[in-house]
């Protein structure tokens, strides 16, 4: 527990640089932290892998999506010209598939899109107005701006306060502080 008997969340170490932040993160994870997360204004490249990060499901979601726009596209024109309502219409065929094409991708790209949007709503949780984090003052100064922040979670079986906040001060962190809950 934290002075005044208020709920610890975790640790938040900040780093001066990128680098010292992809090396502070691989090293949390060969400690045996698992529940932690790296904070940056800009995207790192080898941060994911550093954090032994697995990869985004949301991929799978945008092509699943596309696949049923798609499909359901080229059925919904195919019921409604071959079963449903059928003309003959200058001795045309009633399955004139390539009119079907323009509706069928534009289907696709909708439901691609809307299923992405939602799956990265989903996978990471926003919107999300409050975080723990944001009880720093530090971070809500620099977070967005020029701050790289390690934070190590209280619940995980790896955190133990003392031996955490001198593992951080290890990884030379500028500044580690407590976050409240």
């Amino acid at each position: 527990m934290a002075q005044n008997d208020k709920k610890l969340y975790g640790l938040l170490a900040k780093f001066d640089s990128p680098e010292a932040l992809v090396t502070a993160s691989r090293r949390a994870y060969e400690a045996g932290y698992r529940q932690f997360d790296a904070y940056s204004p800009f995207p790192v490249e080898d941060l994911p892998r550093a954090m032994n990060l697995k990869p985004s499901p949301i991929p799978w979601l945008v092509l699943a999506g596309g696949f049923a726009g798609a499909l359901g596209g080229f059925v919904m024109q195919t019921y409604a010209t071959v079963i449903d309502y059928p003309l003959n219409i200058g001795g045309r065929p009633l399955f004139a598939w390539p009119a079907y094409i323009p509706i069928s991708f534009e289907l696709t790209i909708l439901l691609g899109m809307t299923a992405g949007v939602l799956g990265l709503f989903f996978f990471t949780r926003l919107p999300q107005p409050y975080h723990p984090v944001f009880n720093s003052p530090d971070f809500l100064e620099h977070g967005s701006q020029d701050g790289f922040y390690l934070e190590l979670q209280a619940n995980d079986p790896q955190f133990k306060l003392d031996e955490t906040r001198h593992f951080l001060e290890g990884l030379s962190a500028a500044q580690v502080s407590e976050i409240e809950a």
